[in-house]
């Protein structure tokens, strides 16, 4: 007889771990969410999935996005040939431009390390930042670290392709449809309530709401979520930015400049702290983030803005990012959220990691 296992909150994570359990038949799933997939953080996010390139290199840091890049090389085609979905993607890589200011010993010395780990990185020059993007402003004196395995996904399409396949593999989706509380009194189970007082009594029940889960696991554990605001531009423009043929995201001082097909670039994005309790959206920051990318590439100023759009992320307080970890009376409750800017990128480890702690 399977075990079955209630997933609340179907944003990236949800979806992968969902998808990677579904992989097995030990389990029966049950997926829960308040709106249809993929819509709070995970819809606001780029899918810029920054391992390679990242300064992590070594512990759970650099474990976490070395092992997702990595599924992510086998999961984006499996999910296309399982679900005759696309999934966009670009794997043209990632191009991080470096100020004069920005300490370049400590770029190359992580271009070493990187080489030791069986990784790229290539620092680039001027002349070859030049050769390489020609959209990039004549004016820009620095160089550029390049890394051509890392990648970028549509969070959206990704999602609902994930949620497609496991629905293949027998897991039930329940969408528009809160969970209110969970309760752990049993030994051998843990049970759900929804508003409408509905109880759900499952072997095990995977928490990965995002900010929804600090009230969903306060009578368990007092896990803080803090919402962080990012805004984002959708520029079109009247051909693609400098070579058709070489469109890999680029990076200049935080600021992501995304290809998204159709000549349409996504610009993002903005990190707005809660001030004073409150989350609301600067239009100052918006403008600080145009800015820097119309510097960066100017032709982007060119462009029509076709939407503006904005998400929390969930970070967590007091603690490390992401939140991967038994609570609870009985550890039957388990909980795969606060991954803050980065839910895309570590979604395949999270899901493994949890599959693991399903097992001990």
């Amino acid at each position: 007889m399977s075990n079955s296992i209630s997933i609340i909150g179907c944003g990236i994570v949800g979806a992968t771990i969902a998808y990677e359990l579904s992989c097995s038949n030990k389990y029966t799933i049950d997926v829960y969410d308040r709106q249809q997939p993929a819509q709070a953080a995970t819809g606001a996010a780029l899918g810029v999935l920054m391992g390679i390139i990242s300064q992590k290199v070594k512990g759970r840091a650099w474990n976490l996005r070395k092992e997702s890049i990595l599924r992510y090389q086998s999961l984006i085609p499996e999910l296309e040939r399982v679900t005759g979905l696309k999934i966009p993607h670009n794997c043209q890589g990632i191009v991080k431009l470096l100020s004069p200011e920005d300490d370049l010993a400590k770029w190359e010395q992580l271009i070493a390390t990187r080489k030791q780990q069986e990784w790229q990185l290539e620092l680039w020059q001027a002349s070859q930042i030049a050769a390489q993007l020609p959209q990039i402003n004549p004016d820009f004196r620095g160089t550029a670290v390049y890394s051509p395995q890392d990648l970028q996904v549509d969070p959206v399409a990704l999602t609902n392709a994930l949620v497609m396949a496991a629905k293949m593999k027998g897991v039930n989706f329940h969408f528009d449809r809160s969970i209110e509380s969970i309760r752990a009194d049993s030994p051998d189970s843990c049970d759900i309530f929804t508003p409408d007082l509905l109880n759900v009594a499952s072997d095990w029940v995977i928490v990965t709401a995002g900010l929804g889960s600090t009230s969903l696991l306060s009578p368990h554990a007092p896990i803080e979520i803090q919402p962080v605001l990012g805004q984002a531009i959708q520029i079109r423009l009247a051909q693609p930015l400098g070579d058709a043929d070489f469109q890999p995201v680029i990076i200049k001082d935080d600021v992501n400049i995304v290809p998204c097909g159709g000549n349409e670039y996504w610009v993002g994005a903005t990190v707005e702290f809660p001030v004073d309790g409150l989350v609301e959206a600067q239009a100052e920051c918006l403008e600080r983030l145009e800015k820097i990318a119309t510097d960066a590439c100017p032709d982007l100023a060119k462009g029509t803005i076709v939407r503006t759009w904005q998400g929390l992320r969930p970070r967590p307080n007091h603690r490390p990012a992401p939140v991967i970890d038994r609570v609870g009376s009985n550890n039957r409750i388990l909980v795969a959220t606060g991954h803050y800017r980065n839910g895309i990128l570590l979604a395949p480890a999270s899901a493994r990691i949890i599959g693991e702690m399903l097992l001990a």
